[in-house]
């Protein structure tokens, strides 16, 4: 993209259709906006005030089990309620509503209060996609489960009420907004093209270099050309699939080497336990085929010149697009040189 180097120019999303504002000349600007306090890790493994900690009791008195690897069980204040049924309410076409049912559950990670993924061993983060990968086969063969969404957001900065390291998995009977665009966006594509859009977006990344951050045999996490959050990433697997069902056992411990290696990048950039949002976008659950759909993760990180500068969603953005002023270009190029190792373990 050396031909906007320094040029306000706006980026299209072949996923949503949307378009993302870039504006690099904006990087010299001063900030005396607000400044956060620096994300710190969990300082000790074990809390006895935590109810996410083995053997604790959890908001609603249930008491966990003394886990020793990862734990999963319904989420005690859940967004989506299994009995949430009724007749649809449309006035008109302009007010409109129905009820939507689901299942929520929490997932975490590992008995250790401190380790955050990138603080975790391959093998223990295989073990959290192998519990991602049941999930969402035992969610999903529910012919009330449309969608199944897992993800997890770290750090309080991302709305995290708990450090403990864990996730969340909403199982939803409809298609929410992202996937069914993404949904719509991929099968366009496929039918356009005869090929899957992100494969040939792969690919197109694979031989220009310059937007990926770090790979293994089976996975690539790149910085999206049309990524909107300073440091957001996009990982991929190598080959076509749409689940994670599909992954072969190699497979799966490669994506949790790759995550490993994303997640000890991001906290080395500012050497913190750096906040995001992320979550994976697998094939629809309703029992329809999806041959366009390719499995992918969204990685959201909020910060953007600091551990204690973070990207704010207001004005244009909120009224008008999207927009970034550090390019995905350079946003790549940060994340790749910073050490492979973590900051914690450095000495």
């Amino acid at each position: 993209m050396a031909a906007f180097e320094g040029m306000s120019h706006r980026r299209r999303n072949p996923l949503t259709g949307e378009w993302v504002l870039v504006s690099p000349h904006r990087m010299q600007r001063p900030w005396l906006g607000q400044t956060e306090r620096p994300p710190q890790p969990a300082a000790r493994a074990y809390d006895p005030g935590c109810y996410l900690c083995p053997g604790n009791r959890r908001a609603h008195g249930d008491m966990n089990p003394r886990y020793e690897h990862t734990f999963v069980f319904g989420n005690d204040f859940p967004s989506l309620q299994t009995d949430a049924v009724g007749p649809r309410a449309d006035q008109g076409g302009l007010l409109v509503a129905e009820a939507e049912s689901g299942i929520c559950r929490v997932i975490c990670f590992s008995p250790r209060h401190d380790l955050t993924l990138a603080r975790m061993s391959v093998e223990d983060i295989a073990r959290v996609v192998q519990a991602w990968t049941e999930q969402w086969r035992e969610l999903g063969a529910d012919p009330a489960i449309g969608w199944v969404q897992i993800f997890e957001n770290r750090g309080d900065m991302m709305g995290a009420s708990n450090p403990h390291p864990h996730g969340q998995i909403w199982a939803s009977r409809s298609l929410p907004n992202e996937p069914a665009r993404e949904l719509a966006a991929q099968r366009a594509y496929l039918a356009d093209h005869g090929r899957c859009l992100l494969c040939d977006y792969l690919a197109a990344e694979l031989a220009a270099g310059e937007r990926i951050v770090c790979a293994n045999a089976h996975f690539v996490a790149v910085v999206p050309f049309w990524a909107v959050w300073p440091f957001e990433t996009l990982l991929l697997p190598r080959r076509h699939m749409a689940g994670m069902d599909e992954m072969d056992a190699a497979e799966a411990v490669a994506l949790a080497d790759i995550l490993r290696q994303l997640t000890i990048r991001y906290d080395n950039l500012f050497e913190v336990s750096f906040p995001y949002s992320m979550g994976f976008h697998q094939r629809p659950t309703d029992g329809a085929a999806h041959p366009g759909w390719h499995l992918h993760a969204h990685f959201y990180p909020p910060l953007l010149r600091s551990a204690t500068v973070r990207k704010f969603m207001v004005g244009f953005e909120l009224l008008g697009s999207p927009q970034r002023d550090i390019t995905p270009e350079s946003a790549a190029a940060r994340l790749r040189e910073v050490p492979a190792r973590h900051y914690l373990d450095a000495g």
